[in-house]
């Protein structure tokens, strides 16, 4: 797999790059570009030049970011500077909310709705799903076991197949629309550049890709780089790679939704859909079908196989194909019966700590130029945790609301009302850190 100097060549590096953006390009990464470009009409460019902040620039940073603090992936090395137990709870409410207790059963149920439901007759709704669950899974268990093979089996195959795929629909569209775009709807007509911000924030990649972030490291160390220096190098190339690759599908899909909004539909997944029956008929709902599981297999897999590479770290004595297996199964199951509850209670919860790990990912940064220590990381994550457990619990009941009342914060309704306070308590933070110091 390597040479002989041990040094990762540029081919595979375009390998790992093609990986990371299997792993990224879930279902959620198809649909909302292409219900925006819907939406947008005529301010598209502006829209997804926001999209493209938050959806792309945020999780490539998410990955170097972790390669900077640790050299095993380890995400808690991100948030130790707050306190060492914060950093082990952080660690664990991240994991699972974003692997068997929401985002790795909605793969599975995403894309049996999608790629092969409207292919089943409605009575036979529930046993297809069984059935199909008991296959997505089963392939993703077996697939997790070997993560040295992501890279070949991702980044050779899966990956070229679903870009060609896509590179069809997209191109047909750009020579042939079906409409013109129509003038933009909502609030991409009154704000589309932060609106474009608020939909790839809402993609959640920047918190996916910290737990991505160990399979890259740990296929660097599978090809003989174990240089930390080298390694983090190796991860920016390869997340460049993936995020020209996902700006470019992203700008296509949109565009797909906003070249075909005479169609009418109601979702972006509707769009795709309706599309694809438009220009190749059946056969067109067929490779989009494969399009919707090829993006969620790799996700899954992505997210459980880093869920029992952790808790195997945290828990040694219980193996990795162990904690794999239970997340599998754990997951299969919640994706035949409950998964809009754990969703109902995944989402608030997602809402208290992806900000927290947003705020930790750019301190990473500013703290190779300017000295942040302690005080500077517990207050910013303080005062981010009271605004964003307020958001959190708004979600449960809109009455819990305990700081609206009294006050109305910047970018709250773009999901941001976190920024501002974080930027003031942080400067104070550093401040009094400084004049301590003199």
């Amino acid at each position: 797999m390597t040479n002989k100097s041990n040094k990762i060549t540029s081919r595979q590096i375009l390998f790992i790059g093609l990986m990371v953006f299997s792993l990224f390009f879930g279902a959620g990464n198809l649909i909302f570009p292409a219900g925006l470009g819907s939406e947008a009409g005529g301010n598209l460019w502006r829209s997804m030049a926001g999209f493209l902040i938050t959806g792309v620039a945020l999780p490539v940073l998410g990955l170097v970011a972790i390669a900077n603090v640790s050299e095993d992936g380890n995400t808690e090395s991100l948030a130790t500077k707050v306190h060492p137990t914060f950093a082990k709870v952080l660690t664990i409410i991240t994991y699972l909310s974003i692997g068997p207790l929401m985002a790795a059963p909605r793969t599975g149920l995403v894309s049996f709705e999608i790629g092969i439901s409207p292919f089943l007759n409605q009575s036979n709704s529930e046993i297809g799903l069984l059935i199909y669950s008991i296959a997505f899974f089963g392939l993703v268990y077996y697939l997790a076991l070997y993560p040295s093979k992501f890279m070949d089996r991702f980044g050779r195959i899966v990956t070229p197949v679903l870009l060609l795929i896509l590179g069809v629909f997209i191109v047909t569209t750009i020579f042939n629309p079906i409409s013109d775009f129509q003038l933009p709807q909502g609030q991409y007509a009154q704000a589309p550049f932060s609106s474009g911000v608020k939909e790839g924030y809402l993609t959640m990649d920047t918190i996916v890709s910290i737990v991505f972030a160990t399979i890259i490291i740990n296929t660097t160390k599978d090809l003989g780089e174990f240089n930390q220096t080298v390694r983090k190098k190796v991860i920016l190339k390869a997340g460049t790679i993936s995020a020209i690759l996902l700006a470019f599908i992203y700008l296509g899909i949109a565009h797909i939704g906003a070249s075909s909004s005479t169609l009418s539909f109601s979702s972006g997944a509707d769009i795709l859909a309706g599309v694809a029956n438009n220009y190749f008929g059946s056969a067109g709902n067929f490779l989009f079908g494969l399009v919707v599981i090829f993006a969620c297999l790799p996700t899954g897999v992505g997210l459980l196989s880093s869920c029992a590479w952790y808790f195997n770290k945290r828990f040694p004595r219980i193996t990795y194909k162990k904690f794999l297996l239970f997340f599998v199964l754990f997951s299969a199951t919640v994706a035949n019966i409950g998964l809009e509850k754990l969703i109902q209670f995944s989402v608030p919860v997602l809402n208290v700590v992806y900000p927290v790990i947003i705020a930790l990912i750019l301190l990473s940064f500013i703290n190779k130029y300017v000295s942040c220590d302690t005080i500077v990381y517990r207050s910013v994550v303080g005062i981010i945790l009271f605004v964003s457990l307020n958001d959190g619990l708004k979600e449960f009941n809109s009455s819990w609301d305990y700081i609206t009342p009294f006050v109305t914060l910047p970018f709250s309704d773009l999901g941001f009302s976190w920024i501002i306070p974080a930027v003031v308590v942080g400067v104070i933070a550093k401040g009094i850190s400084f004049a301590w110091r003199k």
